[in-house]
């Protein structure tokens, strides 16, 4: 690929890291809608898989909507970020650096809305982020194997034409 590709693929890909950040962090932390007003206690959940478990066994109570938004929509946010981080670092083209950050950056909103006491501090946030984060990965393996083997293709049948 050429530098010119490969510098307005980045380009692209900060423009839209920058939107997606800042429409997360309306989502996490201002959006009314989600939950995310004020209280006056904390919430929080330590225990694994509590609330994926509530939502499942209660999925008819609660209403569908709501179970997918919560289940559905943890994993989904953090997908675009696991696809996005080893497109704008080489460095970070490991899926366990890619993990990694994808923890760290779900531990961090879980302790701002903590602290904050916006929204709730749940244990299986992170777990369902990190999941979307590791499925966004898998989406760029994928996309960057289907892209090197179109490409390797390319220059087998350029090579065999000199």
């Amino acid at each position: 690929m050429k530098k010119k590709h490969k510098f307005i693929i980045r380009v692209i890909s900060w423009i839209l890291f920058i939107i997606y950040l800042v429409m997360m962090v309306y989502f996490l932390f201002f959006s009314e809608m989600l939950g995310r007003t004020p209280s006056d206690t904390y919430h929080y959940n330590l225990k694994p898989f509590t609330e994926i478990q509530r939502y499942i066994t209660y999925y008819r109570r609660l209403g569908s909507f709501y179970v997918l938004l919560n289940i559905v929509g943890n994993v989904l946010c953090f997908m675009p970020l696991g696809f996005v981080l080893p497109v704008l670092s080489y460095k970070n083209r490991s899926i366990f650096k890619v993990t990694f950050m994808c923890v760290l950056c779900s531990v961090t909103v879980e302790l701002i809305q903590l602290i904050s006491k916006l929204g709730s501090c749940d244990v299986d946030d992170v777990i369902l982020n990190t999941s979307g984060g590791i499925l966004g990965y898998i989406c760029f393996a994928i996309c960057m194997f289907i892209f090197r083997h179109r490409t390797g293709k390319n220059n087998k049948k350029k090579n065999r034409r000199k």
